[in-house]
């Protein structure tokens, strides 16, 4: 018997200009949100729509991130679009 998977992950890309942000976090920043994000590529729900537009935004006040992303019609890939730690 196979054991028990857990949820499917989305695929996580970063585009510009969320890789020139990435680029100037801290290590501790980027920690942060490394975890950020394998919260949404689990369940890409979680950040709330932003009003006429496909983007999600998503706050974490316990880690202090911020990530703007939109999730493919598929759903096995999240367009991160924005991040601020």
């Amino acid at each position: 018997m196979s054991p028990e998977h857990g949820p499917r992950r989305s695929q996580v890309v970063l585009v510009e200009p969320a890789l020139s942000q990435l680029a100037k976090l801290t290590a501790a920043e980027t920690h942060r949100l490394d975890r950020v994000i394998v919260a949404f590529s689990v369940s890409p729900e979680l950040g709330t729509p932003v009003p006429d537009t496909l983007l999600r935004d998503y706050v974490d006040d316990v880690d202090g991130v911020r990530v703007i992303y939109y999730v493919t019609a598929l759903r096995p890939v999240a367009i991160v679009a924005y991040v601020e730690a």
